[in-house]
């Protein structure tokens, strides 16, 4: 009898300790790591171990024990479900939200935007000053650069889609290009399934050249569809599409701001006062409306175009009209 007592007392003193022990354990689990205040960096590669994990989060400045983050790691049975990836630890986060982080892959992330009508030389300013972005294509020439993203010989000017790209910290601006540089091929290719029969360009290519000058022609949407039907009779009929923002383009950094009588008649490669056709590059990163319309130009009799000076344009199918509007809305006549 008194064995038995004996063995109730061990008994129930282990069931004690057991308890005191699951109780600290949940306590742990859920008490902020001190980061002495301060967001800190976790950085895992793939293929790192759960015990490696453990003591990355410690050598990244987390006030733990690395044997009880991997103890964690294990008994929660998710050891091996969590992600390598570039992680931000904020303060107040506690193991269980760390694992729950690691396995869920929620990386700390920064993003980067191309808007729609900036020239390359203003999208690679944007990845310049991205912040935790690697600068791998700073030290790349243009051609260089291309080549490194799988289009040697291709010009980047117009080959990148205009959007809000996320990307994890210290990851590469080469990467995030790759990816701008995909969507614009399945844009480019996306309208170009879409063509009207009757349209004057003819091949993806002169649609995404074209549809970066529309882009460039306007800042209001309902406009593109008749300035693409504008640019596409002068095609039709061997008419020089004389458009100012070709001009510029061609200038480069030489451009002041102020579009002088002598720029027309300036000859580059990109004036299309001084060329006919198309320019032989895009001028400009065109948004999906300026790629539907180049390959849906609305229908109209209109050979010109001026800006009322709101943002929107007024078209004319004569000369005359023409004149008229430009006395109008550019020289208040």
């Amino acid at each position: 009898m008194a064995v038995l007592k004996g063995l109730m007392k061990l008994l129930l003193s282990v069931m004690l300790l057991a308890l005191g022990l699951a109780a600290a354990g949940v306590w742990w689990l859920n008490q902020p790591m001190d980061t002495r205040q301060a967001t800190l960096d976790l950085s895992i590669e793939p293929g790192t171990s759960p015990k490696s994990i453990a003591q990355a989060v410690v050598d990244a400045g987390a006030q733990t024990s690395p044997t009880l983050l991997y103890a964690w790691f294990r008994v929660s049975g998710q050891s091996r479900l969590m992600r390598a990836g570039s992680y931000e630890m904020a303060p107040g986060t506690t193991p269980h939200r760390l694992l729950s982080m690691l396995v869920r892959g929620e990386e700390s992330l920064r993003t980067v935007t191309i808007v729609e009508g900036w020239n390359w030389r203003q999208v690679r300013q944007a990845l310049a000053k991205a912040e935790s972005l690697k600068p791998d294509s700073r030290v790349l020439s243009d051609d260089a650069l291309m080549a490194q993203l799988g289009r040697p010989g291709v010009a980047p000017e117009g080959r990148f889609y205009p959007d809000t790209y996320a990307y994890a910290k210290g990851s590469s601006d080469l990467a995030v290009l790759q990816r701008a540089m995909k969507a614009m091929d399945k844009h480019v290719q996306q309208a170009w399934s879409l063509r009207q029969p009757d349209a004057s360009i003819k091949s993806p290519e002169e649609a995404l050249i074209l549809a970066s000058i529309v882009e460039k022609e306007t800042g209001k949407g309902s406009d593109r569809p008749l300035i693409s039907g504008v640019f596409n009779n002068r095609l039709r009929i061997g008419m020089r599409l004389q458009t100012d923002p070709t001009v510029i383009y061609g200038l480069g950094e030489a451009f002041d701001g102020n579009l002088r009588r002598v720029h027309l008649s300036t000859d580059t490669p990109w004036n299309t006062y001084t060329r006919a056709g198309l320019p032989p590059t895009p001028i400009a990163m065109p948004g999906k409306s300026a790629l539907m319309a180049a390959v849906k130009p609305a229908k109209t009799a209109a050979i010109y175009f001026v800006a009322k000076g709101d943002g929107s344009s007024h078209f004319s199918a004569t000369l005359d009209e023409h004149n008229r509007a430009v006395n109008r809305y550019q020289r208040g006549q």
